[in-house]
């Protein structure tokens, strides 16, 4: 048994890198205080970095990646004690990260061993490609097999796509950091994740930015809430939904969860999803035209 910690997470102004200090420290002490063992901050999350170069900066898109860039080590750096110090694994807030073209979009995930991964967001929305310029990540997808199991990461819109949540169809656990500015968004990410857990007979955990940030228009605006999600099959809840926070309510969401429940609905469900995904192949290839007017 684990217990998961989702946050529903407000990007705040920062007077000075000691605040922001001092809040991670709070959000991490609470829930590792409550006993969690694996945490998820949201996509972006990062942005409220932007903040510390002043308005005239976070106002501007560009220069608020650049401003944010240059604090990305110090942030990992601060997630990366945390997590040592309180033992937990962290999924820290998604930051962008520069490589020899435009930046990509990229989350670090924080063992309390000292162990660190990386995955970059694959598929960008339309405010990333046509007006953020932020670059997709071609690095793939990464399965972490860690102390808890095994956990793959899908970066909000990642999770929309049937196809990325099969690469991972060996997670126990896939984890889907969240930053979007409507209801509409935040629906199409909580559904595609619960349909991910369907699909892979496996647990999702979603944590959403939230709040208004009118002096940041790379956010702008935040809602949703985190959620626990797994198949509505033996032992998981009907619905599917574990856990979920009051929407727009910042704080952690928790969730015990077996991830033995996981192989165990994957070898002998109600249904089995995940076994018979290739069948599709065998119905699906040709579509016949049928006129019916």
């Amino acid at each position: 048994m684990i217990k998961i910690a989702a946050a529903t997470y407000p990007l705040d102004w920062l007077n000075s890198w000691e605040e922001y200090e001092r809040k991670i420290t709070s959000w991490i002490g609470e829930a590792a205080g409550a006993g969690a063992d694996l945490l998820i901050f949201p996509e972006y999350g990062s942005m409220e970095l932007a903040s510390l170069a002043g308005e005239e900066v976070a106002a501007d898109l560009e220069a608020s990646i650049t401003a944010v860039v240059e604090r990305a080590d110090d942030m990992n750096a601060l997630f990366a004690r945390l997590a040592a110090e309180h033992g937990v694994h962290v999924l820290a807030p998604s930051v962008p990260a520069l490589t020899e073209g435009r930046p990509v979009n990229r989350a670090h995930f924080f063992a309390p061993d000292g162990r660190t991964g990386t995955q970059a967001k694959q598929i960008m929305t339309r405010f990333e490609r046509e007006d953020w310029d932020i670059a997709p990540g071609r690095n793939g997808l990464k399965l972490f097999d860690t102390s808890l199991g095994k956990i793959g990461i899908l970066i909000c819109y990642d999770s929309e796509f049937p196809l990325l949540g099969r690469a991972l169809k060996d997670a126990d656990l896939i984890l889907v950091p969240s930053a979007t500015e409507r209801l509409t968004g935040y629906s199409r990410v909580r559904i595609g994740s619960m349909a991910r857990a369907m699909e892979n007979q496996c647990v999702v955990a979603m944590s959403s930015v939230i709040g208004d940030v009118p002096w940041l228009p790379a956010i702008e605006a935040g809602v949703g809430r985190g959620g626990i999600f797994g198949p509505p099959d033996t032992g998981f809840p009907p619905t599917g939904v574990i856990a979920e926070g009051e929407m727009n309510v910042p704080g952690w969401v928790y969730a015990d969860v077996d991830l033995g429940l996981v192989e165990a609905v994957r070898a002998d469900g109600v249904t089995l999803h995940r076994r018979h995904w290739d069948e599709q192949d065998d119905v699906a290839t040709e579509v016949t035209s049928v006129v019916m007017r």
